[in-house]
Parts: C-alpha cells; sequence; structure tokens
C-alpha cells in the first residue's frame, strides 16, 4: 500500500514510518517541520526508502502530490500543547481545526481517494477522565476545576453534591468536555472527519491517545512531553517541578504500542464513528513519574511539589482498553518501566539542550494562565 503521514517528520510519525516501511508499504511523510518541535536547523533523519514532502497541512491544496494515489492516510499533524494552547489560540485553531478540513477538502479534490484515514485525537476531548462517587459507585464526570479552585488548592474534583471521587477507567462513551483551547481543537478534528467520511467515500477511524513518550519524542519542546522534560531538567541538575501537589495522574504509553494499533487500523474493520482509546490503562501519578524517571536514568536531582497550577490541566484520566482490544486485538506490551529505561538510554546519545521550562512557566503567569 502507498501510505501519507501528516507530522510523518515527528515523533510517532516517524516511527510508524519504520514500522510500516519493513512491512513493505511504501511512505509519503508530509510535515512543516515545526521550530517548536524540531529547532531552528532541523537535523530530522527520515527512514531510507521514505518520501519526503516538506509542506504545511494548512497548504495541501498548494501541494496535489502530497496525496497522490495513496490508499491510506495518517493524519498526525497538530500543535499539542495544552497550557500554550490556551494564549495561542488562534494559531492551534489554524493548525489542528483548519489544517484537518484542508486535509479533507484536498482529499475531496483528489481524483483517487484512499480507502482510510486514521485520526490521531487525544484524550484531551473528555476533559476529566471517569469517576466514581464515593458510596455510590456512581460514574461521574466533573466539570473543569475553577480558577478559584485551583487558588485554594483543591486539587481533587467533586461530585455534584460535594461527594469525593475516585477515578476509573475513562470509556470512549464519555462526553465531550474539553477544558483547553488545545482539546477543543482535537474534538473538531474528529467531528469534521466523521462529518466528510461518507461524503468523501472513505473510512475513519479515530484514536484517543493518551500520554505517548519514548525513544524519539522532542527534548527541546516545553510545551509538551512531561518525560522528556523532567529528563532534560534531571540531566542538567535542574530541579524537577511538580505542579499541584504531584498526585494528578496520568496514563504513560510507550510509543511502540501506539505504533502497533496503528498498523492494526490499516487492515482491521473498524465501524465508522467509534473512537478508540490508547493507552497503557494505568494510572501514574506525576510524582511517581519523576521518581521512576530518575531510577530508570541514574541523574541525581531534587523533586520539589510547587502548589503551582496551569488553567486548562486535568486532574486524572486513564483509558479504559476495552474497545481497542475488541476491535484490534490491542494489548500494550511495553511497561512503564521498561519503557522509561529505553528512553533514558535514547536521550542519554542525544544532544543536551538548553531548558526552557522556566521560561514557559514565566509566560504562562504573565498570561494569568497560571501560577
Amino acid at each position: 500500500m502507498r501510505i501519507v503521514i501528516t507530522g510523518g517528520l515527528g515523533f510517532i510519525g516517524l516511527a510508524l514510518c519504520r514500522r510500516l516501511l519493513e512491512a513493505g508499504h511504501a511512505v509519503r511523510l508530509v510535515d512543516s517541520l515545526s521550530p517548536q518541535i524540531h529547532g531552528a536547523l532541523p537535523d530530522v533523519l527520515a527512514p531510507e526508502g521514505a518520501e519526503v514532502l516538506r509542506a504545511d497541512v494548512r497548504r495541501l491544496g498548494d501541494h496535489p502530490e502530497a496525496l497522490a494515489d495513496c490508499d491510506a492516510v495518517y493524519h498526525l499533524a497538530a500543535e499539542t500543547g495544552t497550557a500554550q494552547s490556551m494564549y495561542r489560540i488562534e494559531e492551534y485553531t489554524d493548525v489542528n481545526a483548519t489544517g484537518t478540513a484542508a486535509l479533507l477538502q484536498a482529499l475531496a479534490r483528489a481524483p483517487r481517494r484512499p480507502r482510510k484515514v486514521v485520526l490521531a485525537s487525544s484524550r484531551s476531548v473528555y476533559g476529566e477522565g471517569a469517576y466514581a462517587a464515593e458510596g455510590t459507585g456512581t460514574i461521574v464526570q466533573p466539570g473543569t476545576r475553577s480558577k478559584a479552585q485551583l487558588e485554594a488548592g483543591q486539587w481533587e474534583p467533586r461530585g455534584p453534591r460535594g461527594e469525593m471521587l475516585r477515578p476509573v477507567p475513562t470509556p470512549e462513551t464519555l462526553p465531550f468536555a474539553p477544558s483547553s483551547v488545545y482539546a477543543a481543537t482535537k474534538a473538531a478534528q474528529e467531528l469534521l472527519l466523521l462529518s466528510a467520511a461518507e461524503a468523501l467515500g472513505i473510512e475513519p477511524v479515530v484514536f484517543r491517545f493518551q500520554n505517548v513518550y519514548g525513544e524519539g519524542q522532542s527534548l527541546m519542546n516545553p510545551y509538551t512531553g512531561i518525560i522528556s522534560i523532567f529528563f532534560n531538567r534531571a540531566r542538567q541538575g535542574l530541579e524537577i517541578p511538580l505542579y499541584e501537589d504531584g498526585l494528578e495522574s496520568r496514563d504513560f504509553v510507550h510509543v511502540a504500542d501506539i505504533v502497533d494499533a496503528l498498523v492494526a487500523a490499516l487492515q482491521a474493520d473498524v465501524p465508522p464513528g467509534l473512537p478508540m482509546n490508547l493507552g497503557s490503562g494505568e494510572p501514574t501519578s506525576v510524582r511517581m513519574l519523576a521518581n521512576e524517571l530518575l531510577a530508570a536514568s541514574g541523574f541525581k536531582a531534587s523533586v520539589r511539589v510547587s502548589g503551582q497550577y496551569r488553567v486548562g490541566d486535568i486532574r486524572h484520566c486513564y483509558a479504559d482498553l476495552g474497545r481497542a482490544r475488541d476491535v484490534l486485538g490491542y494489548k500494550p506490551r511495553v511497561s512503564l518501566a521498561q519503557g522509561l529505561a529505553r528512553f533514558c538510554a535514547w536521550a542519554a546519545q542525544q544532544p543536551a539542550y538548553q531548558d526552557r521550562l522556566d521560561a514557559a512557566a514565566e509566560e504562562l503567569r504573565r498570561k494569568g494562565l497560571g501560577t
């Protein structure tokens, strides 16, 4: 098959490209090489055998060769910083939502359309994940925590009657409740694809990624990728600051497991409009993550609970993997300990980049979006 990957020179795109080439597919990588991700002078090397086109997904109409004669498209191109999206609203909406519309418009004009389009969406579309109310077990999706709650250090969401909640696996049936501009743009991507797919005669596949990490991820982007941010600071002997009380949790999934599902989707019969979660299915607190990373890297750095916050951050979310398991046979293979060991071994061989986390945090404070 001839396969196009938008955002193909990014972290997940390159990992997917290598796997597809190994399977004998022809791969075309379309990427704008964003300086925030790749640096001012990109040194990204595409795998041997891949075709590369430097193009902005928003301008695909100017590049008919980008989608020519392809059998499937993986749409990975996106801006991905949750906090940054809250003050670069137009840019995130333009790249993520308008970029998806531009892709679909280009497909509408193409003389030959692909059979399938696979979208990399995000767990952020849920806002807070699913919770069970203490005492009753009723499943609750709490709203976005207010700035007043965050200012008061009330980190844990409460139920509609003020009851205590505990996080449970988040199913795809939970409705959209985005708490950031980034999340809203990912929901828009899903809706655009599903709205246009039938008219265009293409099969849509929507994956909602949890926090993806692994070898190859950007080590210079201070707005996304908590594992790379922590590694970069620890490597330089800098303190690792934790927002809130450090007990907020995420579902960290290794890129190899994500690629397994992406490749499986090529041949799978996925019912239209059936999004699937991809993650490890396990919650890990940010405090535990920092300690595990230090153990895996061997670096010595202090970990400080800051009590600070960022507007748009959620408290807890981890994936219910039942649907992906049933449809694709998806089963994560890489444990967090294994994945961190692999990541640290790779990252230690990469150049050390200037840490910009403090500057990014200060920018949020100036804009009233964090403390």
